[in-house]
Parts: structure tokens; C-alpha cells; sequence
């Protein structure tokens, strides 16, 4: 389990000290895990005890795109069916950390109040999904 004295080390501790940043983002450990939130309501899970990072956001825009990578997938709990997207690594890979603040921003702008979101600067969109197919590329350049 991990606790408020527990600051985690690495790309954890970077992604949460960005999290964190956000206006009216604050750290709570409901259920023994750590998450961030904002006016009560969880936009970042952030997990791994063996020094891996495991990160959860809500992302209604990229889900689609984030679930297209080999190390995502639904989020459990029913979460998955709402936009929540679970991402894992292991202590020796190297996650693509703007792509993750990018998606920790999406999650902010998904989760947080309007009146927070407009003290933002505009949002850039994380990556966009390309078509996987050459019938739809071909058809998108036309």
C-alpha cells in the first residue's frame, strides 16, 4: 500500500509533480493507491510499487489511438467504458513521457471544472490516430 509519506522516485515522481500542477489538483490515497485530484474528483491514477510506472487517465479524444499501443489497455473496474485508459511499464523501459503529460492534460481538461479548464492555455491534441488501412488514406488525401 502506498502512503502520503511514500513520494515516488523517477518517471513516476516527474508525472506526479506535473499532475500536481494543475489549478486545484491535490494528492489522496483512496484506496491505498495513489491519485490526483480535482474538486474531489480523480483525473490521474498513478501506480507500481517495483519501480515500474503504471499510470490511469480518462481520455476522450486519444483513447482509441492510446489503445493502439502495446502498453495500454482498458482500464479495469468498468473504467474502461467510460474513456479510461491504463498504460504499464517496467523499471528498465523508457515510457514516452510528453505523450503521458499529454494525456495526464487531456484527463485534467476531461475530469476538472470548466472555470479551471478556462484558466488553461489551449490544449495541444496528444497525437492524432492515423488511418490504418491504405483504402482510408488514400480516400483522406482525395
Amino acid at each position: 500500500m502506498v502512503g502520503p509519506g511514500d513520494l515516488p522516485r523517477g518517471n513516476q515522481g516527474i508525472l506526479r509533480t506535473f499532475a500536481l500542477g494543475y489549478p486545484g489538483a491535490h494528492e489522496a490515497f483512496p484506496w491505498g493507491e495513489r491519485v490526483i485530484k480535482v474538486k474531489g474528483k480523480v483525473f490521474v491514477f498513478l501506480g507500481r510499487d517495483d519501480g515500474g510506472l503504471g499510470l490511469s487517465v480518462k481520455l476522450p479524444q486519444s483513447r482509441l489511438m492510446a489503445l493502439g499501443l502495446p502498453f495500454a489497455s482498458p482500464t479495469g473496474y468498468g473504467l474502461g467504458k467510460s474513456g479510461w485508459v491504463t498504460v504499464e511499464f517496467a523499471r528498465r523501459d523508457k515510457p514516452p513521457m510528453d505523450l503521458m503529460r499529454a494525456w495526464i492534460d487531456e484527463s485534467y481538461r476531461a475530469v476538472a471544472p470548466k472555470k479551471l479548464v478556462a484558466t488553461l492555455p489551449a490544449a495541444e491534441p496528444a497525437t492524432k490516430a492515423r488511418p490504418r488501412n491504405t483504402a482510408a488514406r488514400k480516400k483522406k488525401a482525395r
